[in-house]
């Protein structure tokens, strides 16, 4: 079973088998994913996680079909009605699809036209049709005559819905509408009558017709919300003469009177059974791919978002803004404790400037703050620019952060755990000004679907999107790498190998002995057997370890050869990392063993280089123009400056300082063809842009990034 399943996953995704046969073997063995593309590199080939992934879900796509089947094979031959040829066509297939074709025919059914037909016994008249001989219909037809079947019109009739479901369930037939769908398949829109004002942000699709094929993902979903929502209704099909015409090839066989009972029965089947059937198929097929362009557009916004550079350990003071209810204020110190909590009332109505300015450089002199973190919601604006030009009398960043998801941080259990005696407005602030300090740590709190970096995350199928921003949000923070001694449980769950209960019983021991002082220590952890140990001991950090290594993503697996490195060139590890000259001396042909290959020596060596390093740089605070305030001060022509705070399939939005960020269309982003965005543009960068239009009604504004 393992060859056909490795040979299926080669053929879906032009790996190798024998990669794709060892990364099977280390998954089916409890490796993570992160494990695997960081330290398994020899084994696989060096494929990297998203490859990885692929053959992970390909494998269990392929498990699903296997459990499918033996069921379908359960239900025939409890009916008594398994045949050698029917087992054989059942067992050969790995496509969902024709698996399911195969069952039709067996699978138990309500009450329908054809079964009734059936027990009025026309069974007969139907098999003497589908000949297609000439013969007497009126005379035969009148034998089966009944009190349920009066005329001999009804008994055409009942003949006709027992073929046209056999013509259904025929896998010729269904492959045949199947042809049609995808060579000719249209997907249309029409406004449902009276619901124009209702629908007035679907009104690209009162009238809308495109080819299914050339549909993009964010269409799609949008076209489907509006029919969800009762405001459109959507078919999706070929042109009907064409799919009947390719039918009617395949049953039509005679030009004589029973043939023509025949085409009646295609044209039936066709309307009644074979397309609506087929249409639901493709309505799925086609939301399957529109859902994983729309999750692969997240995953890679919540990725950047997740891996956007960290201020650092700093002193925050955190803003939270609003009108009516004031700004909470938050002081964090450099380890992101909180100091200090208040409320100060800047804006109308209570309009309390001069107070709440003079409140803000206290703040900042008492706690020597080195960073304001406003919030970008509500307010923010008004806010940013109110402290953005204030002088402080020492040097101190200003950052909009995005704020998204902040309240839901607020008011779950985790931030409970964490400020039992606090309300959820304190919390919120709080999560603001960790996100500046640390924006991996503090975000990993929060559902990543909450965050607010997607596209219709809402519309796509949810266990899908979990687990692949879940596994986004691992590989995140494995690639950065976690201090076990300030991380929280939040962070430690996302480790590799981890999980909640281990994550608990780390700052457990933490709490009991104090901070770890070499990774060793992790062994004595509760239930941290070797297994989890191996998977999770790369990618935690502790800095001022006994041993110098375990500040580095260096396995301590390979601890044994950098020692022989060390010694060969007649030092310690410590001299080695203090030593490029050194460093450069060694060659990496002679550590090269069965286990250990030049990616992995390679690895070894880039950590060497910089020990300890954050790989995501430092953050930078943005500076918006002072002369726009309110989208009423943008004119055409102008050029801003802003910074990417969410990518789509059809363009990228930037914040431009002002409450509505501006939209950059996919044609705008640059001087040549742009196939996907984010090959043009990342979260969080600073750009310049033209204001090519400004919709004061409907707050809208059109942005674009190509040179004049």
């Amino acid at each position: 079973m393992l060859n056909i399943y490795i040979d299926l996953i080669a053929k879906a995704t032009g790996l190798p088998a024998t990669k794709i046969a060892n990364t099977i073997k280390l998954l089916e063995e409890g490796a993570t994913i992160p494990f695997i593309s960081r330290y398994r590199k020899e084994v696989t080939g060096s494929l990297d996680e998203v490859q990885i992934a692929t053959i992970q879900e390909q494998l269990q796509k392929l498990k699903d079909i296997d459990k499918r089947r033996e069921t379908i094979i359960n239900s025939i031959e409890e009916q008594g009605k398994m045949t050698p040829e029917l087992l054989q066509k059942i067992n050969k297939t790995y496509q969902l699809n024709e698996l399911e074709d195969l069952y039709l025919p067996y699978k138990r059914k309500r009450k329908t036209r054809a079964s009734v037909a059936r027990e009025n016994g026309l069974e007969p008249l139907a098999q003497k049709l589908l000949l297609q001989e000439n013969f007497n219909i009126t005379n035969f037809a009148t034998q089966l005559l009944s009190d349920k079947v009066p005329t001999v019109e009804d008994a055409l009739k009942g003949a006709r819905d027992i073929i046209a479901e056999q013509i259904n369930e025929t896998e010729e037939a269904r492959n045949s509408v199947r042809r049609s769908f995808e060579e000719d398949a249209f997907i249309t829109a029409k406004l449902v009558r009276g619901k124009d004002k209702e629908a007035a942000k679907y009104q690209d699709y009162f009238e809308y017709s495109e080819k299914l094929s050339r549909c993009p993902s964010h269409r799609l979903l949008a076209i489907r919300r509006g029919e969800d929502e009762g405001f459109l209704r959507v078919k999706i099909g070929p042109e009907e003469e064409n799919a009947l015409y390719h039918l009617e090839k395949i049953f039509v066989k005679a030009e004589n009177e029973a043939g023509q009972q025949i085409g009646m029965a295609v044209e039936d089947g066709y309307k009644r059974l074979l397309a609506p059937s087929i249409e639901t198929e493709f309505r799925n097929l086609a939301k399957v791919k529109a859902d994983e362009e729309a999750i692969q557009v997240f995953t890679e916004n919540l990725r950047q978002l997740l891996l956007a550079a960290p201020l650092g350990q700093r002193s925050i003071l955190a803003l939270d803004p609003g009108f009516r209810t004031g700004c909470k204020v938050v002081c964090l110190d450099a380890q992101g404790s909180l100091i200090y909590n208040g409320t100060i009332y800047p804006h109308p109505p209570q309009s309390k400037t001069n107070e709440a300015v003079a409140d803000i450089k206290h703040l900042v002199k008492k706690y020597k703050i080195d960073a304001l973190a406003i919030g970008n919601g509500t307010a923010g604006r008004e806010t940013y620019q109110l402290f953005a030009r204030l002088d402080f009398g020492h040097p101190v960043e200003v950052f909009m952060v995005n704020e998204s998801g902040a309240s839901i941080y607020s008011a779950s259990l985790v931030a409970r755990e964490e400020f039992p005696d606090k309300d959820v407005t304190v919390r919120g602030a709080v999560s603001i000004g960790r996100r500046l300090m640390d924006p991996l740590a503090e975000l990993v709190k929060i559902d990543p679907k909450s965050i607010g970096v997607g596209q219709y995350q809402h519309d796509v199928q949810q266990n899908m999107l979990k687990e692949s921003l879940n596994r986004t949000v691992e590989s995140c923070v494995n690639s950065v790498g976690i201090n076990i001694n300030t991380a929280s449980k939040h962070l430690l769950t996302y480790v590799s190998g981890l999980g909640p209960t281990l994550a608990q019983n780390i700052v457990d021991y933490r709490t009991e002995h104090g901070a770890f002082k070499q990774r060793k220590q992790l062994l004595k952890v509760a239930r941290m057997g070797d297994k989890a140990y191996e998977q999770a001991a790369g990618f935690l950090r502790i800095p001022n370890s006994k041993h110098p290594l375990d500040n580095t993503a260096v396995h301590p697996e390979r601890y044994p050869l950098v020692e022989k490195m060390a010694k060969d060139l007649k030092t310690d590890v410590t001299g080695l990392l203090n030593n490029r000259q050194l460093r450069q001396q060694i060659e990496l042909k002679r550590y090269i063993s069965d286990q250990v290959g030049l990616p992995t020596l390679k690895d070894i060596m880039t950590e060497l280089e910089k020990p300890g390093l954050d790989p995501r740089g430092a953050a930078k605070a943005i500076k918006f123009s002072k002369a726009i305030q309110t989208i009423e001060d943008l004119k055409e022509g102008m050029v801003v400056t802003g910074v990417i705070n969410n990518i789509t399939n059809f363009g990228a939005f930037v914040d431009i300082g002002i409450k509505e960020s501006g939209l950059v269309h996919i044609s705008q982003l640059a001087n040549r063809f742009v196939k996907n965005p984010a090959d043009v543009v990342k979260l969080g960068q600073e750009v310049e842009a033209r204001v090519m239009g400004v919709d004061l009604e409907r707050k809208r504004v059109q942005l674009s990034m190509k040179d004049k």
